[in-house]
């Protein structure tokens, strides 16, 4: 029986949505029963028409299906992305987590095995205080989560020790 795994995101430009696709196509390649899916948009129209990087994305992207909460409870483990905002998951990730409540209660996230993905346009840009801030959610669900660690070479070199990050090097200030 193939492990599920839903890879649930946020992307407005497209860096974190390469993310999801890698692990989609790593997940898939191991075996696993994958399920993409993006997270809705709370952004106004105006402010995502201002940058055509972000609306050309939210248009390219506008197929696929959003999370819903059957995706948590179909899974046997869950990988959530999204870029870093100041340290932080983005508000778009954050309103999956916070209507959750009614899984947490029924104790249908408990012993979920959880990973978090984030991107920035920086190194040393909040990625890892993101993934911690993402974990923390996991903790009070009862998952377990599972992050790289150094059980690679190459994260002693570069990486991050919560989950997979990337930096797109694409900020300026």
């Amino acid at each position: 029986m193939a492990v599920t795994v839903p890879i649930i995101y946020y992307s407005a430009t497209g860096t974190t949505d390469r993310l999801a696709r890698a692990m989609e196509d790593g997940a898939s390649d191991a075996g696993a029963d994958v399920r993409l899916r993006k997270v809705r948009e709370l952004a106004p129209q105006e402010v995502i028409a201002s940058n055509q990087g972000w609306a050309a994305h939210r248009l390219e992207k506008q197929h696929v299906v959003e999370a819903a909460p059957d995706d948590l409870v179909w899974t046997d483990a869950l990988v959530f992305g999204a870029p870093t905002r100041h340290g932080l998951p983005t508000a778009q990730l954050k309103q999956v987590f916070d209507t959750t409540g009614p899984l947490w209660a029924k104790g249908a996230l408990v012993k979920k095995i959880c990973s978090a993905s984030t991107s920035s346009g920086a190194e040393h840009g909040g990625q890892e205080t993101t993934m911690v801030n993402v974990n923390t959610t996991f903790y009070h669900w009862g998952a377990i989560i599972v992050g790289p660690g150094y059980a690679e070479p190459i994260q002693f070199k570069a990486g991050n020790r919560y989950g997979a990050s990337f930096t797109s090097q694409q900020w300026r200030p």
